[in-house]
């Protein structure tokens, strides 16, 4: 399998000057693959992409911490995102993928490490199986520690886990807006789905991220923002955003990541919305003892 490289080598300054303390709630570490290699099971290989790339990422763009997400080319096997976030001096916490007959005892060693949240893939292009049953029963598990359950799919799939979402125990971040079609605007009908799951079921948050995946149109992205801005202003205190660096399996059309965090102005277009999207939401979720 090919190995690809999906990060902009040369990202620009973002004309956009984040506020500080801001947190990239979602971003991932790839290997390097020398001490931490791929899944058997990996649908892509990516080339090495390891905490000194995203922390030189983090200053460039101007944030101050990171949320580094298990990427699925390391499966289960979190020591990648354990080792970025052991480097990060404290200004990284995670979220792993597990086993779901992960024991408690191992669960207390993520925290330990970092981790504040488990992810549940329901992608097929990218897992093979998603049992639902035993990940509530993770979820029981990880409620003991005060984590939360981040959840990534693609549209289509919402109506069918619906009754898993309810049955989950903990908050709940929904990776993407569950993938919506945004070309059809805030009152599409993807979009008009995920604004009725957010306003019936208030322990569930969503990243506003990936307008590089969403956007039909490609850059500036105008289709996600009219779609999303609007989930951003009637929800500000359950939104989360990040860069998804190095961008997973995106050897097409790289984004460049200042060009993305120059959209952050146009989703939340207040001071009081950047603040909560970018330091208050993450800092709660992630770093609740400060």
């Amino acid at each position: 399998m090919t190995r690809i490289t999906s990060w902009h080598p040369n990202p620009s300054i973002p004309k956009f000057t984040v506020p500080k303390g801001s947190v990239d709630a979602h971003c991932h570490v790839f290997g390097p693959r020398a001490q931490f290699p791929f899944s058997p099971k990996a649908k892509y290989i990516p080339e090495d992409a390891g905490p000194e790339k995203l922390f030189a990422l983090r200053d460039h763009l101007g944030f101050s911490r990171n949320v580094i997400v298990q990427a699925s080319c390391h499966g289960t096997d979190n020591r990648a995102t354990l080792n970025a976030i052991a480097q990060s001096n404290g200004l990284a916490r995670g979220v792993a993928v597990v086993n779901p007959d992960i024991s408690m005892d191992e669960l207390v060693t993520l925290h330990e490490g970092g981790i504040r949240g488990i992810r549940f893939n329901f992608l097929k292009r990218l897992v093979d199986n998603a049992p639902k049953d035993k990940f509530i029963e993770v979820a029981e598990r990880i409620s003991r520690l005060g984590w939360h359950v981040v959840v990534y799919f693609e549209a289509d799939l919402l109506d069918e886990l619906i009754p898993f979402l309810k049955a989950l125990p903990v908050t709940i971040v929904i990776d993407h807006l569950g993938r919506p079609d945004v070309s059809k605007g805030a009152n599409g009908p993807d979009m008009l789905a995920f604004r009725k799951l957010l306003e019936e079921h208030d322990n569930i948050l969503t990243k506003v991220s990936c307008a590089d995946r969403l956007s039909k149109q490609g850059w500036p992205f105008d289709d996600f923002v009219e779609a999303i801005a609007p989930i951003v202003a009637d929800f500000p205190d359950r939104v989360l955003w990040g860069t998804d660096w190095p961008h997973p399996n995106m050897q097409d059309n790289i984004p460049d990541d200042g060009q993305l965090v120059d959209i952050i102005p146009r989703i939340a277009p207040t001071i009081a919305l950047r603040e909560k999207l970018l330091i208050t939401n993450p800092m709660r979720l992630y770093w609740p003892e400060l």
